[in-house]
């Protein structure tokens, strides 16, 4: 089992390999969902950030209360 899942990240990351190739992203974040046989499933999460690449700073969106919405 060790040895399968240990492929499915080494697929994980040829696929991301082959987008940043083909692409050249600054940023890149791959969610794979493997779902073997027998109800086994793995997550593979890699990400590929440029040299020197930083995210901008985060927003914060104002909340509004699902009754009111936007027009109060």
């Amino acid at each position: 089992f060790n040895r399968a899942v240990a492929r499915l990240y080494e697929f994980t990351n040829a696929i991301l390999d082959d987008f940043v190739k083909a692409i050249q992203p600054r940023y890149l974040r791959i969610t794979a969902k493997w779902y073997v046989r027998g109800g086994i499933y793995t997550n593979v999460v890699v990400e590929h950030r440029q040299k020197g690449w930083k995210p901008l700073p985060k927003v914060e969106l104002p909340q509004h209360s699902a009754e009111t919405g936007m027009l109060g």
